[in-house]
């Protein structure tokens, strides 16, 4: 079995509203019938449970689109469900994301009751301008009370907040991030605002119509100010947008990063299972009423469910094992056909590279997807 774990992620594709610059498989509907969704998780649950009843599982996340837009009977009956198909980790960890203004202390307190014992609130600005300019529905001050009764209540919390916006300064977010920080976090996701092609910034953008974006030096400068204000706050980046103090960081991620195992269930979820040997992609149906009438026919979810070549999974580690502070171990056949590569990255002060394990410098880090596309070049 892979040494990085083995967790379960379910997918809520559901949201109040599309955010402009979200390119993720999530839906904006009129209703919900959520016991018909919560009957169609537990009938996956069954599925993969089958083909892994056999491991012992860290971790369970419920991403979207937006979870907390789910009923608590219906995350009860998906915990409820999971309890009883496999062991569980002693610290397990069961995270569930959160939107600001689909937060209420009942809701917030019957997940917790139910299992729930880490939130990621998706914060993404402290000031309303830029909170509207982002598509958010909320405020600032809700997403602080937010983050208020979730400590209340939760064991771990986790925010996050994206920084490079438009018409942003150095100093703008250097107040910002200094205003998170006096929250005191345990965990923050950090992320720079990205374009994304079929999003709404991302036709904007074509259009010459989103202006004021940070050009390449700022964007370096926005970068070095939030590793140097983090570190200095005792929340270093464990991953390329992810800081944490010692011992807070996700569990669930690192299984992504380390290559270990997890069971994608739910529309669009993607995963990674190894059976009999074999590492396994999976990837399920994108639209919900394709998922669920899959799952309700007896088809399952899965679209795809291919075995992986050794030479893909190599591929996958360096893509996501790199994002780490610690960098990963690879084949020492790899690393000696790489060599002259490696010892360029080396020289210009990208890379590290000892006892088989390859690691980005801080020097490197805003510039990774450059030097991954390098390393698996032919």
């Amino acid at each position: 079995m892979p040494e990085g774990g083995f967790g379960l992620y379910i997918h809520w594709p559901f949201c109040q509203a599309k955010c402009p610059y979200c390119d993720f498989n999530s839906h904006v509907v009129a209703s919900i019938d959520q016991v018909r969704w919560a009957a169609a998780f537990e009938t996956e649950i069954d599925r993969v449970a089958a083909l892994t009843s056999d491991r012992v599982l860290n971790s369970i996340f419920f991403g979207g689109g937006t979870p907390s837009l789910m009923d608590v009977s219906t995350v009860e009956r998906i915990l409820n469900r999971v309890r009883k198909h496999w062991r569980l980790a002693n610290d397990l960890e069961v995270t569930l994301e959160a939107n600001p203004t689909s937060i209420e202390a009942d809701r917030f307190a019957g997940y917790h009751g139910a299992g729930v014992n880490r939130v990621s609130i998706g914060v993404q600005a402290l000031n309303d301008p830029d909170l509207k300019a982002l598509g958010r529905l909320h405020s600032a001050d809700e997403a602080l009370l937010a983050i208020d009764l979730a400590r209340n209540i939760f064991e771990r919390v986790s925010f996050d907040l994206i920084y490079a916006r438009q018409g942003q300064s150095v100093s703008q977010w250097e107040e910002e991030l200094y205003r998170a920080l006096s929250l005191d976090p345990d965990h923050l996701s950090l992320y720079q605002l990205t374009i994304e092609d079929g999003t709404a910034f991302g036709d904007r953008f074509k259009r010459g119509l989103l202006r004021d974006l940070p050009d390449e030096d700022l964007s370096a400068d926005l970068w070095d100010t939030t590793q140097g204000i983090c570190n200095a706050a005792g929340l270093p980046a464990y991953e390329v947008s992810n800081h944490a103090k010692e011992g807070q960081e996700s569990r669930h991620n690192l299984i992504y990063w380390n290559s270990g195992d997890w069971a994608g269930i739910g529309p669009g979820a993607h995963g990674r299972l190894t059976v009999n040997g074999d590492r396994f992609e999976t990837v399920s149906a994108k639209m919900p009423g394709d998922w669920i009438g899959r799952v309700e026919t007896g088809s399952g979810g899965d679209l795809i469910n291919n075995p992986l070549s050794s030479e893909a999974i190599t591929e996958e580690r360096i893509l996501m094992g790199l994002r780490m502070s610690q960098g990963i171990v690879l084949p020492e056949s790899w690393i000696h056909e790489k060599t002259n590569l490696i010892n360029d990255l080396k020289e210009i002060g990208h890379l590290d590279c000892k006892s088989n394990r390859l690691t980005v410098t801080n020097q490197g880090r805003p510039v990774l997807n450059a030097i991954i596309a390098n390393l698996l070049s032919d």
